[in-house]
């Protein structure tokens, strides 16, 4: 039997995203992205949980995440989880869980109806997909 790895998350970016180029021309963009959930407690009161998710997009993704998404932009995602691990500057073993996007859907409305984009830049197109490099 085959196992099958795939995210779909809507949230909104906690930070502006981490954009960096790399040595051999390659983008990658890092996002902080919450998803909120709104729930009921056993005693009836309202109650929510927002949890943080770190999401890595490549190329053309990051390219777009750099020009048009900022603190607050609403998008979904949708890619899987990658846990890496790495020694950090303690010496201690560190574990993360990523999400590796392969596709990216910005949800912010402009008042004339557009994705939101910049001030006075054209929206690219409401939903884009990218290949990884891997």
């Amino acid at each position: 039997m085959r196992g099958m790895n795939k995210v779909i998350l809507i949230g909104n970016l906690g930070t502006d995203p981490d954009v960096r180029s790399l040595e051999n021309g390659s983008k990658v963009a890092n996002l902080r992205l919450a998803t909120t959930e709104y729930f009921r407690t056993r005693d009836g009161k309202n109650s929510e949980h927002t949890e943080w998710h770190t999401v890595v997009l490549w190329n053309r993704l990051a390219e777009i995440a750099e020009k048009f998404l900022r603190k607050g932009s609403a998008v979904l995602v949708e890619g899987r989880i990658r846990t890496r691990e790495y020694t950090d500057k303690n010496n201690q073993q560190q574990r993360v869980h990523e999400i590796m996007a392969n596709s990216l859907m910005m949800l912010d409305r402009r008042p004339n109806g557009g994705t939101a984009a910049g001030p006075s830049e054209p929206a690219p197109d409401a939903e884009i997909t990218d290949d990884l490099p891997f």
